[in-house]
């Protein structure tokens, strides 16, 4: 579990790059993302080496030495093939995340489950991204809010998304044919994981955009580590109902 996440969130930190790369004040920015990228990409690695098949191992450390280039890379200005390392990332990430997913998945509920990784990623990114955007006004105030406004803008789609699928999976969930018993375990964990993982981000993401207009960054950048919080504990309750449940709820 922790391995899929920390690609998730990896993923989820440069696939939002193209975004924003147009109106960002420095290179060192997209450096941050990758070198956060490549520590997760390290404990993705160290947590389920064991576990790992020659193939995974591959594509796991071919994407940390994709990630491991565009540090380098973007350490310079302007980046040599930066925007092409960018999306070789987005594709050796987008790789490793489905070798990671069980060979046997072959449930009706496959599809959804795989709406939801991408589901995943781009909350915990737009989340993260929007945060380390904010908090690039501590140390450049002067630059214009529209990395940031944009962002904040995109957060709030991947929120609706989030709550589409989780919604789907529910009805699902409640009304197949089958059934499903609702233990007392999932009765405690499903409302805490949509109260924190979505109700959470939305108010606050809303708290940061009213923030950010009035150019209050600093106070935005505050409010979005909380929205960051809740967007990292609401993927981490969805990954263990999804293991107990086999449904993105």
């Amino acid at each position: 579990m922790a391995a899929i996440f920390c690609v998730r969130l990896a993923l989820g930190l440069v696939l939002f790059l193209p975004v924003i790369w147009n109106c960002l004040p420095h290179t060192r920015f997209v450096r941050t993302q990758f070198l956060t990228a490549l520590g997760l990409l390290a404990v993705a690695t160290v947590s389920a080496w064991d576990e790992m098949g020659g193939f995974l191992r591959v594509v796991l450390l071919s994407s940390t030495g994709i990630a491991l280039v565009g540090v380098l890379a973007w350490t310079l200005q302007p980046a040599p093939a930066g925007r092409s390392i960018v999306v070789a990332a987005i594709a050796a990430l987008m790789a490793t995340l489905i070798a990671l997913q069980p060979a046997n998945e072959t449930t009706p509920s496959s599809l959804g489950i795989w709406v939801n990784e991408i589901a995943s990623v781009a909350i915990l990114g737009a989340a993260m991204t929007a945060m380390l955007v904010g908090h690039s006004y501590l140390i450049a105030p002067g630059i214009a809010l529209t990395p940031l406004l944009r962002m904040l803008r995109v957060l709030f789609v991947t929120i609706a998304v989030r709550a589409a699928i989780g919604g789907v999976a529910l009805a699902f969930w409640f009304y197949s044919a089958g059934g499903h018993t609702l233990t007392t375990e999932i009765a405690l964990w499903l409302p805490v994981r949509w109260l924190v993982g979505v109700v959470g981000p939305l108010v606050f993401g809303w708290m940061a955009t009213s923030a950010a207009k009035i150019r209050s960054t600093q106070s935005a950048t505050g409010i979005l580590y909380v929205a960051v919080v809740c967007a990292i504990l609401g993927e981490l309750l969805g990954l263990l109902l999804e293991q107990q449940t086999g449904l993105p709820l």
